[in-house]
């Protein structure tokens, strides 16, 4: 096999992400078992074996409260630190939440914490979507396009603490944040600044992408909400003249067997074993969200019971099944203009390393022949298994 720097060697590659499992439960609301664990010794292996194998990103969930089968959450700043201190260059990608956050705080925690990693740190912005998370630790619970309001100007206000001159300082008048001549030292190692993270399928999160993201952020779909998706955020980036600037990564659960049949039967046991009651509750608090929304398509709000034990609808993007239909899959996914691919697993012990030997030099093979470019090509290959049924 080839080692990492071999695998991630073409500058238009497609990136790889995993989910890291910092909270009980793993990615899943069931009740299957799981080699999977949330505590740091656990993760430091998984993000060791990440790296070794070709993953370029992590990212780590925040949650303050237990809820919906996770009993236990590590908060996701210092516990990206920790594993930061336990790698040499896997980057990772801690989830904020404004709110809890003051941009000022996370700006000067991201920016040390970018000096102490050589520039690998990275920050997910997570409008939020479970209202007893705000009020049980006293905050406010805004309404959908209000939080996602907040939202924008946390990363406007993130982008410009980092970026501006050490003369003037950042100044920023907004509804819910004021500077005047804030200047931080030291600025990050990165330049312009750590890569900003943001996702959700409303027009709100839409327009967040597109005007003050690095990254868009998608749940799990089908072949025509993929596409819509990623045509809207561009079409919304292009009027503010930002068109080549934002990327688009996706969330996808991972099962690889020897053959379809194998790993349709796990996909099916997880499902089957679901925690029932945690899953309703889930769905409850997250389509009352989606719902309100001006047009009720916020994330979720049309996902199944089935879709919703994955928390960000990752069955629905189909990376399920042989390495070899993975594989295939995932360039239809780069084709469609996915930059990153967000993984996460049942077995987090034994499936990272399984995908990085066995699927991505595959990735990288289909790549070196020119595959995940031609849109069409790709649909007419794979792209029946993404059709609405």
């Amino acid at each position: 096999m080839a080692d990492a720097a071999q695998l991630n060697s073409d500058p238009d590659r497609l990136l790889f992400a995993y989910w890291v499992p910092n909270v009980s439960g793993g990615l899943v609301i069931s009740k299957i078992p799981q080699k999977t664990s949330w505590d740091l010794k656990s993760n430091l292996r998984y993000a060791q074996t990440a790296e070794r194998v070709g993953f370029e990103y992590a990212l780590t969930q925040i949650r303050f409260t237990a809820s919906y089968g996770a009993a236990n959450q590590h908060e996701s700043v210092s516990f990206s630190q920790a594993l930061l201190q336990g790698t040499e260059k896997l980057k990772l990608i801690a989830a904020i939440l404004p709110g809890p956050w003051n941009p000022a705080v996370a700006a000067k925690q991201l920016a040390s914490i970018d000096h102490y990693s050589e520039g690998r740190i990275a920050v997910n912005i997570v409008s939020g979507w479970f209202k007893g998370e705000f009020t049980a630790i006293g905050e406010w619970w805004l309404d959908h396009a209000e939080r996602y309001r907040r939202s924008n100007e946390f990363m406007r206000c993130l982008r410009g603490i980092w970026t501006a001159g050490d003369d003037e300082g950042f100044t920023f008048a907004g509804d819910f944040y004021r500077f005047r001549n804030y200047r931080l030292s030291p600025k990050p190692v990165q330049k312009p600044h750590p890569p900003i993270f943001q996702g959700g399928n409303s027009d709100d999160a839409r327009t967040n992408g597109a005007e003050v993201a690095d990254w868009y952020f998608m749940n799990g779909n089908d072949l025509e909400g993929f596409r819509t998706q990623i045509l809207d955020v561009k079409a919304r980036a292009a009027k503010v003249g930002r068109e080549q600037h934002v990327k688009f990564a996706v969330n996808g659960f991972v099962i690889v067997r020897e053959t379809e049949e194998e790993a349709m039967r796990v996909l099916q046991e997880i499902q089957g074993k679901a925690d029932a009651e945690a899953v309703e509750a889930f769905k409850a608090a997250v389509q009352t969200a989606g719902a309100s929304t001006n047009n009720k398509q916020g994330m979720w709000a049309t996902s199944t019971f089935n879709d919703l034990v994955q928390y960000n609808d990752g069955f629905k993007t189909k990376l399920i099944g042989t390495k070899e239909q993975v594989a295939e899959r995932i360039v239809l996914l780069k084709s469609l203009g996915v930059n990153l691919v967000l993984t996460a697993f049942l077995h987090y012990e034994d499936d990272i390393e399984q995908f990085g030997k066995e699927v991505l030099p595959l990735v990288r093979e289909l790549e070196s022949k020119g595959r995940g470019k031609d849109v069409e090509y790709e649909i007419e290959q794979t792209g029946r298994v993404y059709q609405k049924h």
